[in-house]
């Protein structure tokens, strides 16, 4: 029965971690105009789903980071109730953030939910010196570097291709076409009678490139590009993440590996696709106003970080990397929005007490019973 209810608490963990983490591949692509939200959230789904099925081959380090093996004694590590504490706790600390809206890392919450029942199981025989090398100091360094290389990557484009020509206009919507305000002619003015129009946002304003590049049409490229670093980025959250919620699983036993590997890949893109929205909202829309090339920018930045972590077996947060490299594009630009950035951060700093103070809970109330 126990092993039941681990199996169903780990469900539970990785349909969270879907909801909270799948959209933040594509947030550029809905947040800058690119793609609505809907083909946004089918291209996460899908990619997360194929980087989720790839991190059974390339991420072993992983499976074993999350396992909990040095953090405790194995002893505790083969505890049914020790694990079962920690993914329920991890689950729930997701999920209620996803319903405030809140972008926190489920790389967070399950170490703090492995301290918290840590402690509890044997007290200060916690290996705090394997908890900062392996865990803290990867959580830590990756928005640091992530604003570093978006601000500096994005900087480096902007010159590159104000060097090879390729200018911005502001565009209005002109029937189903987006046409550049400059070009617009005054006849069309003249026509005021026939024209029905409204006043928009900043955000509903399209900033287009003109140019081509190599023979091509600067536009279409860089949207291919931002289409493909999406993917790309989608896909190395799966990568990276299915493997810590793999490494919970691993005293059920009710299936092979590869069988886990698909039933969680497919918790992971349920959860994105049925509850993604408000999260959704808070990366799209209200860290900073990226354009095509911004948003392209920092997908390349956080898909880079995050696949050479998961080389490296390092448990790093996408979370943590995407609205870094988004909140240093947003810095350049002047867009950055601070007070956002604050109540995030500290939704960061409650995930891991939380999620430590209810693995605590849960486990003393498991070894009770």
């Amino acid at each position: 029965m126990l092993l039941l209810f681990l199996f169903l608490a780990v469900l539970l963990l990785t349909y969270s971690n879907g909801a909270n983490d799948n959209f933040k591949g594509v947030a550029t692509l809905w947040g800058s105009g690119t793609l609505a939200y809907r083909p946004a959230l089918v291209l996460a789904t899908v990619a997360t789903f194929a980087g989720s099925v790839c991190s059974y081959f390339f991420a072993a380090e992983l499976i074993k980071n999350f396992s909990g093996k040095g953090l405790v004694p194995d002893e505790v590590i083969q505890s049914v109730g020790f694990v079962l504490a920690v993914a329920l706790a991890a689950g729930l600390t997701v999920l209620l953030a996803t319903r405030f809206g809140f972008p926190v890392s489920t790389t967070h919450g399950l170490v703090g939910a492995l301290v918290g029942a840590g402690l509890v199981a044997v007290g200060p025989a916690v290996n705090f010196a394997k908890l900062g090398s392996t865990f803290f100091l990867p959580l830590v360094a990756g928005p640091v570097l992530a604003v570093g290389l978006g601000s500096l990557l994005y900087v480096g484009l902007r010159q590159g291709r104000r060097a090879a020509g390729i200018t911005q206009e502001t565009c209005v919507c002109v029937g189903t076409a987006w046409v550049p305000v400059a070009t617009v002619p005054a006849t069309a003015y003249a026509a005021a009678p026939a024209l029905h129009g409204a006043v928009g946002t900043a955000a509903e304003c399209q900033t287009l490139y003109q140019g081509t590049f190599l023979g091509l049409h600067f536009q279409p490229l860089i949207n291919g590009l931002h289409y493909a670093s999406a993917a790309a980025m989608s896909f190395a959250r799966g990568l990276n993440d299915t493997p810590k919620l793999l490494g919970l699983l691993l005293l059920c036993k009710f299936f092979q590996m590869p069988v886990n590997v698909l039933v969680l890949a497919s918790a992971m893109a349920l959860g994105g696709w049925l509850n993604a929205r408000r999260v959704a909202d808070t990366m799209s829309k209200k860290i900073s106003n990226l354009n095509h090339g911004q948003g392209f920018t920092a997908n390349l930045v956080t898909s880079g970080l995050v696949i050479f972590a998961s080389k490296l077996g390092l448990p790093v947060s996408t979370t943590h990397v995407s609205v870094g490299s988004i909140y240093g594009i947003g810095l350049v630009n002047g867009t950055a929005n601070s007070r956002e950035i604050a109540k995030i951060g500290l939704s960061w700093l409650l995930t891991l007490p939380v999620a430590a103070a209810l693995s605590a809970g849960l486990y003393a109330g498991i070894r009770a019973l």
